[in-house]
């Protein structure tokens, strides 16, 4: 088929190089503009954009989408079957939404109706839920709310990050829409409503990172600290400075206690948040609800990210100061 590709990051570059190796007939692919990073602030291509330089594949590149008659027009003047919009960034306009004859098809990494929205891999992570996926859609005016096409539901890990269920997860998302697109061609494709039981996943706030070890469990911790890996990280505040935590593990604290007698008496008087144990051969060992946070990698402010018992090596974080 024709199709209109919209998307910006590499989990939309996946799909669109699964439909490419399907042999559709990319007509255009839309992206969000390129950005300045790094200390040079050079402008980055997005890596859907990195795709389309490589295929010479025509490239738009709109502000914005709303209200632009040149750009509708553009598109309309390609004449796609489908339009495929996967992270892409923006919520498209009814007058683009009706410009294919098979409509727009959507790629979101959740088992909807939960999780609509901008974040649905961290906040899955976070809110810890053990299973997660992949639904195809048709696209209306509403977000995230169309008719379902296709569905596939994995577990999530225990230690699972973001990034990694995010690599899992669009290699899935370009397997089933490649097998969207084969149903809509063959005329066999079923759509199905959402229920009313939805959850939103809004986009993050970078004051979600910082850790509140007075209202979080250990549990809790980890979740957040695994659903901010790779993209800002969790992190708290010792001696006026960030203290950002990669890597994180809960022990029980009754077996923590058993391991560690010696610590038993300061233990139980010690606020949530204090450095238990601070040692490069047993570890970072910090008091939380329910449990004890061991650090397994961290960052320093102005500082690379470490394995802690090397960090440890080098630094000195004192037992019995408070991350706050």
């Amino acid at each position: 088929m024709n199709i209109v590709f919209m998307g910006t990051p590499d989990f939309a570059r996946k799909s669109l190089e699964a439909i490419y190796k399907d042999n559709h007939n990319i007509l255009a692919i839309v992206t969000n503009p390129d950005k300045q990073k790094g200390r040079g602030m050079k402008f980055v291509y997005s890596p859907v954009k990195e795709f389309a330089i490589e295929n010479n594949i025509k490239i738009y590149q709109p502000e914005k989408v709303k209200k632009n008659e040149d750009f509708i027009n553009e598109i309309k003047s390609l004449n796609p079957d489908v339009i495929c919009v996967v992270a892409y960034g923006k919520i498209l306009p009814k007058e683009i939404l009706d410009i294919p004859k098979f409509g727009c098809i959507n790629v979101h990494a959740s088992l909807l109706p939960k999780y609509r929205g901008a974040a649905p891999i961290q906040w899955a992570i976070i809110n810890g839920e053990k299973k997660t996926g992949i639904t195809t859609m048709y696209m209306d005016i509403g977000m995230d709310t169309g008719d379902m096409i296709l569905t596939e539901e994995v577990d999530i890990g225990e230690d699972e990050t973001t990034g990694e269920l995010w690599d899992r997860l669009s290699n899935i998302g370009g397997k089933l829409l490649v097998e969207t697109l084969k149903q809509i061609e063959e005329g066999s494709v079923k759509r199905k409503k959402q229920g009313e039981n939805f959850s939103n996943a809004p986009m993050l706030d970078k004051s979600i990172a910082k850790i509140d070890w007075n209202s979080k469990t250990a549990i809790e911790i980890k979740n957040l600290v695994r659903g901010l890996n790779p993209i800002m990280g969790a992190y708290s505040i010792i001696d006026d400075k960030k203290l950002k935590l990669w890597k994180i593990d809960v022990i029980d604290e009754n077996i923590f206690l058993k391991n560690f007698k010696e610590d038993i008496e300061k233990y139980k008087s010690q606020a949530y948040g204090t450095i238990i144990i601070s040692d490069a051969k047993k570890g970072l060992y910090i008091k939380a609800i329910h449990g004890v946070v061991k650090v397994l990698e961290l960052q320093a402010e102005n500082s690379k990210k470490m394995n802690t018992l090397d960090y440890l090596r080098g630094k000195n974080l004192e037992v019995g100061k408070v991350l706050l």
